[in-house]
């Protein structure tokens, strides 16, 4: 029997985790508004509380406990032997209080040269009703997703290192039922992450300080499929990041530092699909609608990662517009305080996500807490408004 969950397409969308691309949507083609959607987004969901007070970045930020989502080549140069964290972040608080992200984190240092981790990271949708084709109710599904990582980081040289990440992703979001005569499986990929992260003291202005890089090309696998005929599969959010960060001490007791990151998905843009006079889609010989401008975003991961650079229907000029920032600051205390303030940007014509985040966090022998909140700067709703992420860390054996 053919079945629907309720209300589930926008639901998804407004949770960001919209379970598939849909190239054949006309809508908003013309327009400019062409947002980049993949399966699985929950991967780009900033998990901690401390990046999240620096406007979810931190592919550059010193090296810490939950560096495996921005870079886990900083493991590498981690100070602490060992350690552990815990965090969550409740979402879409403002409609439903049983939806949340839940992220387990642990590294260990092999020695001075290199280092191991691994993180569990839990996405739960809550309650769906699913229902038939007349509406009446078949029972009360809690999808959910995970992700497990483990990272291997290595430093090159005196000032660089390289990590490399392997990551099982488990998706289930319809529990199984048939929809439109096909029946509906979870989805199940591995991906690879591959980063590098460069450190050096510097002097600026009479003051000791640091200089860092960082890049990291994230969740690099196969395409995902909720079906099992396998016929319709989605891309991965496979992502590029890069930024720096400057930490200056500004005495023995304070210090501040300031980091930007720039990402960018490496997936197809969606492109503008040719219709006719009365606006229907032209489609071709083989099925497939015919495309106006842009190209052909049915392609294979790797050529889809390198047609991501050059296939938005409106040119370099729309390419840019893929682009999104992350900009923060944080000041410590004597390492026992700290402040943070950070700005996300993203185009409004590839999904208008605008917000200020505050954060703080603690460090006291072994403990450590992060908290952080974010503020929207747009009229757009967003599933982290009035919402409070923290993490809890522990840190194992003395620094070295």
């Amino acid at each position: 029997m053919k079945t629907r969950i309720l209300i589930l397409s926008g639901f998804l969308f407004l949770s960001f985790v919209a379970g598939a691309q849909s190239y054949n949507n006309l809508s908003g083609q013309n327009s400019g508004n062409r947002v980049i959607t993949t399966a699985v987004p929950f991967l780009m969901i900033g998990p901690d509380g401390r990046a999240g007070g620096l406007g979810d970045g931190g592919v550059a930020t010193s090296p810490d406990i939950n560096s495996m989502h921005w870079n886990a080549a900083k493991y590498a140069f981690i100070e602490n032997p060992s350690g552990f964290s815990i965090s969550y972040t409740p979402w879409l608080r403002n409609l439903v209080n049983d939806i949340n992200l839940a992220y387990v984190s642990y590294f260990h240092r092999l020695d001075d040269q290199s280092a191991i981790a691994t993180t569990l990271r839990y996405f739960s949708l809550g309650d769906i009703q699913f229902t038939d084709d007349q509406g009446f109710p078949l029972g009360t599904y809690k999808p959910n997703e995970f992700a497990f990582d483990a990272a291997y980081a290595r430093k090159l040289s005196q000032n660089l290192s390289l990590a490399v990440t392997g990551r099982f992703i488990y998706s289930n979001l319809t529990a199984g039922f048939v929809t439109q005569g096909v029946e509906s499986t979870a989805g199940v990929s591995v991906a690879v992450d591959v980063s590098l992260y460069w450190q050096k003291d510097i002097t600026l202005s009479n003051m000791d300080g640091q200089l860092a890089l960082g890049l990291n090309i994230s969740n690099i696998g196969k395409k995902i499929s909720y079906n099992k005929s396998n016929i319709e599969t989605d891309f991965l959010p496979t992502n590029f990041r890069f930024g720096p960060r400057l930490t200056l001490d500004l005495d023995s007791y304070n210090k501040i530092s300031f980091n930007i990151d720039i990402n960018k998905l490496l997936v197809p843009t969606p492109p503008i699909y040719a219709t006719d006079s009365l606006g229907n889609p032209i489609v071709n010989p083989d099925g497939s609608y015919k495309i106006e401008k842009g190209k052909d975003p049915n392609v294979a991961v790797v050529k889809g990662l390198v047609q991501s650079w050059y296939d938005a229907p409106d040119g370099f000029k729309e390419e840019l517009q893929e682009f999104n920032f992350s900009a923060g600051i944080e000041y410590w205390y004597n390492d026992i305080f700290a402040l943070r303030a950070g700005y996300f940007y993203e185009n409004p014509h590839k999904g208008d996500r605008q917000y200020v985040t505050v954060g703080v966090g603690l460090r006291y022998h072994v403990f450590g807490l992060d908290f952080s909140y974010l503020i929207p700067t747009v009229s757009q709703q967003n599933p982290l408004e009035k919402t409070l992420r923290f993490s809890l860390l522990f840190n194992f054996g003395n620094r070295p």
